[in-house]
């Protein structure tokens, strides 16, 4: 890390809810607090505040009865604006030499807001595939059309929000994103220096020591959002799958809620529904479990799969999206490609006590090897490189940003 740490000011839309971004950025704020950095997070709350916490400042803004629900415990506030010339004041006094955001919501647009009119760099961090989100939604809502035209209006909305996303991150000096292909994306398509921003687990929190079961039946876990986009309904293709190889010996614990809900519930036969867990209720529901199973393909790193590591839980994963980075497979995990797949790794496990075992200390050694401040200590070492004008280093480039090294200083601030 530089020197002298940047003021940073931190603004997202995600913070009190149990989204992953909610998580990266209340241990920001953690790290900050911890290493005595000046930060100030801009966020929603239940009510428009400013608080202090040793060098980290926190400025709350309620939103409006106007807003409008995205997912569980966010929402958009189409006046936010209202709050523009208090945010900016606050950041002023803060003496913030820039900005962060995390997505293209209300807060998010205040920060840019802020950045511009304060003539000080601007960082934008990609964390959900909004565009894919927002297909698998659309195909849901519209079941009732025949299938050909339902996945053509899909591909059109995933194409145009992908579009408006570029433009927003177009705006900012630097990016960071959580994986290769995103690396790759975003540089080809924005022009501006992207780096790595990868995500860490609280080994404190999750760990093998809150085991409690001690039953024979293999359970396969899943954690998140019951959402279209996470491609749950995988799973009562992949139990068919098993009961048709004859297995019955196993039990799907599913932690979360959401609208993907009642049709699990209907068409599952052998599972265990939570519904969102917090603190030890949840480390215990990791560890409880024999194999993660996330059916996801627009997850674009999937913190909960390093949360089920460190609890000692080898992860399977699908060969879309950001959490196939995670998984080593054959040692901390297995990647398929579908219910077929998935079903026939579960059996592997199910049938090799030996290698299940091995797995899950292979599983927990990686995980441990994630820490948050790594994570923290790169996005700063990535603030600095901002503020110096330096280049990319070539472990960044090996990590996709493309080795353009004109392209990516073009848009340095020295």
């Amino acid at each position: 890390m530089a020197a002298h740490a940047p003021h940073v000011a931190l603004f997202t839309d995600s913070y009190h809810d149990v989204s992953g971004v909610a998580r990266t950025c209340r241990n920001f704020e953690d790290y900050a607090l911890r290493r005595q950095l000046p930060f100030l997070t801009v966020r929603a709350g239940s009510r428009t505040s400013l608080s202090d916490h040793g060098s980290t400042r926190a400025l709350e803004l309620r939103r409006g009865p106007l807003s409008i629900p995205l997912d569980t415990g966010l929402w958009f506030d189409p006046c936010a604006m209202r709050h523009a010339g208090r945010a900016e004041s606050v950041v002023r006094a803060f003496g913030a030499e820039l900005v962060h955001v995390t997505s293209p919501g209300d807060v998010g647009i205040l920060g840019v807001r802020t950045a511009r009119r304060m003539r000080i760099p601007l960082v934008a961090s990609w964390h959900t595939n909004v565009h894919e989100f927002a297909a698998r939604r659309l195909a849901k809502w519209t079941a009732f059309l025949p299938a050909a035209p339902r996945r053509r209006l899909a591909a059109a909305a995933e194409r145009a929000c992908l579009s408006a996303l570029i433009r927003f991150y177009r705006m900012a000096d630097l990016l960071l994103a959580p994986n290769r292909d995103l690396i790759r994306l975003l540089t080809e398509r924005t022009g501006r220096p992207v780096y790595a921003m990868d995500r860490g687990v609280r080994t404190d929190i999750f760990s093998p020591r809150f085991r409690r079961r001690n039953d024979e039946v293999f359970v396969l876990g899943y954690a998140g959002r019951l959402r279209p986009e996470k491609n749950l309904r995988m799973l009562v293709e992949v139990e068919r799958a098993l009961l048709a190889a004859g297995e019955v010996n196993y039990r799907f614990l599913l932690v979360g809620d959401g609208s993907e809900m009642a049709y699990l519930k209907r068409n599952l036969i052998r599972a265990e529904f939570t519904g969102f867990l917090q603190g030890e209720a949840l480390a215990t529901a990791f560890a409880g479990m024999d194999l993660f199973v996330f059916p996801s393909e627009t997850d674009t790193y999937g913190n909960v799969i390093l949360e089920a590591m460190a609890s000692g839980v080898p992860a399977l994963v699908t060969s879309h999206g950001g959490p196939r980075a995670l998984v080593q497979p054959g040692r901390t995990g297995f990647v398929a490609t579908d219910a077929a797949g998935f079903c026939e790794a579960i059996r592997t496990l199910m049938h090799n006590p030996g290698l299940h075992s091995e797995m899950r200390q292979a599983a927990q050694l990686q995980a441990c090897r994630m820490s948050w401040d790594r994570v923290f200590d790169d996005v700063y070492q990535a603030y600095g490189r901002l503020r110096t004008g330096r280049s990319a280093d070539p472990e960044w480039e090996r990590h996709g940003n493309g080795g353009s090294r004109d392209q990516s200083n073009a848009f340095l601030l020295g």
